[in-house]
């Protein structure tokens, strides 16, 4: 059981910045693996970023330089630092976590949370 609440959506201009926060809560030991995927109107869903509980992350080729993904164990929340945003940046941003549970290993998505970069 494992709960992902994200924040920091909006809408900005081209070349603004964004902070997305996803926090975990529930019943679990650990988390390991924390990713944020986005998914524009007509588009699958694709990885965004990735990092492990060690710190090793993981970007798109598109956001790289760009975004940095980031995390607090002792919160067990994940950030997406998001600058020189661009116009094809607008999706729904999802969180994905995998966390390790008494019945194993469990993998999770958050609701969302809609950025809009304008021109």
């Amino acid at each position: 059981q494992v709960q992902l609440v994200e924040s920091g959506g909006g809408l900005v201009q081209a070349g603004g910045s964004l902070r997305l926060s996803c926090a975990a809560s529930g019943s679990f030991f650990s988390i390991n693996n924390m990713g944020w995927y986005r998914q524009a109107p007509g588009k699958q869903r694709e990885l965004v970023a990735s990092i492990s509980r060690g710190g090793t992350t993981n970007y798109a080729d598109s956001v790289k330089g760009r975004f940095t993904i980031s995390r607090d164990n002792g919160r067990n929340t994940v950030y997406l630092q998001m600058n020189s945003l661009k116009p094809e940046d607008t999706a729904v941003y999802y969180c994905n976590a995998g966390a390790y549970t008494k019945s194993g290993m469990y993998n999770g998505w958050g609701q969302g949370t809609q950025v809009t970069v304008s021109s």
